[in-house]
């Protein structure tokens, strides 16, 4: 009789501890396959239990899809878990795993607006990350009430989205991921309005936001920015045409759909943009600048130049007259021809076919 309950007390004490085992294994050992470094998933509103199970598994976040569905319905937490962009490393348990789905801990994803860039070519950057569709940034950025409530209207909106790299939360509306880069903007503005008193010319956000456009078309080369927008204050303090190029090619992309090289017919386009023809600054922007080129409109260069002409090497050489400047001019084009010819050359003598013997 003894030996008898010896041995049902050792089953007991056996069971006991498979269960607690059983139940460390289901709550505390990693649920993650091996892998380095982090991985994400993206949760949408709206989804089951099983759903959400499967898209860990998908995301490489989860090997046993049933017992971490089986623990999420058991402690009723199914029901808590959070729509979001979750980061998770490898070694977290079940338990980790739902914790932070369920107190809703999620990770910002970066979006990256680029700089000098079409208007649907940085909506469909900044819609990658996020939750909502182009469609939806296309609206906020079509709505003139939204517009208004920024100080602005629906043509410049969208131009000043300062070209960065920002955190949001993958399910931030559309609406508030704008308002927070034009206010972003309008900090700009206003630190040059605090150390100038006023701005250039008097111009106002959306003519700076304009004029930034044509230097950031203009060249990429950063020390010289402040040189080109001297030459686009020159010519406007002095009613002469802008005469930029920039907003030729805008004009270009805008009738025909896509940037081409210039020729000479081109600078007589009957277009609004067209500053060759219309003096002052274009009715609207033709990019979204990146804070140099920002800032190169809030401090130009004071000088008396009124020409510039590329180099050919990605800088600008810039005159005074117009007699100096056309040297300038037909040095590049002279540059240019050579550097066609060369690659002609080049070309051609890829295609021969080789010599035989």
């Amino acid at each position: 009789m003894k030996r008898e309950s010896r041995i049902l007390g050792i089953i007991a004490l056996l069971i006991v501890v498979a269960g607690a085992l059983a139940t460390y294994d289901f709550l505390y050992r990693s649920a993650t396959p091996d892998f380095e470094g982090k991985r994400s998933v993206r949760l949408h509103p709206d989804i089951g239990i099983d759903e959400i199970s499967e898209r860990l598994v998908q995301a490489g976040i989860l090997l046993k899809p049933g017992a971490f569905s089986l623990l999420a319905r058991t402690t009723g937490w199914a029901e808590q878990i959070k729509a979001g962009h979750y980061v998770f490393e490898r070694g977290a348990s079940n338990l980790d795993i739902i914790t932070v789905l369920r107190r809703g801990l999620q990770e910002p994803v970066n979006v990256r607006i680029p700089a000098g860039t079409r208007k649907e070519r940085m909506i469909r950057a900044m819609a990658s990350e996020m939750a909502f569709s182009e469609d939806d940034l296309h609206a906020v950025f079509s709505d003139t009430a939204f517009a208004a409530e920024l100080a602005t209207d629906t043509t410049h909106l969208w131009a000043f989205m300062v070209p960065d790299t920002y955190h949001f939360y993958w399910l931030t509306p559309p609406g508030d991921v704008v308002r927070r880069i034009k206010r972003r903007y309008d900090g700009i503005i206003q630190a040059g309005l605090d150390s100038l008193g006023t701005l250039p010319r008097n111009l106002t956000p959306d003519e700076v936001i304009r004029l930034a456009g044509i230097v950031e078309w203009e060249t990429a080369h950063v020390p010289e920015k402040p040189a080109v927008a001297g030459v686009y204050m020159n010519r406007l303090n002095n009613g002469w045409r802008l005469d930029a190029d920039p907003t030729v090619q805008y004009a270009i992309m805008k009738t025909e759909g896509n940037k081409r090289r210039l020729f000479f017919r081109d600078y007589d386009l009957k277009h609004p943009y067209n500053t060759y023809r219309r003096r002052g600054l274009p009715p609207g922007p033709i990019t979204n600048p990146s804070l140099t080129s920002i800032q190169a409109v809030l401090y130009p260069e004071e000088h008396r130049y009124f020409f510039f002409v590329a180099t050919g090497e990605g800088t600008h050489i810039f005159s005074r007259t117009l007699a100096e400047h056309r040297r300038n001019a037909q040095a590049y084009y002279r540059v240019m021809r050579e550097r066609r010819a060369a690659a002609a050359a080049a070309e051609a003598a890829g295609n021969t076919p080789a010599a035989t013997e």
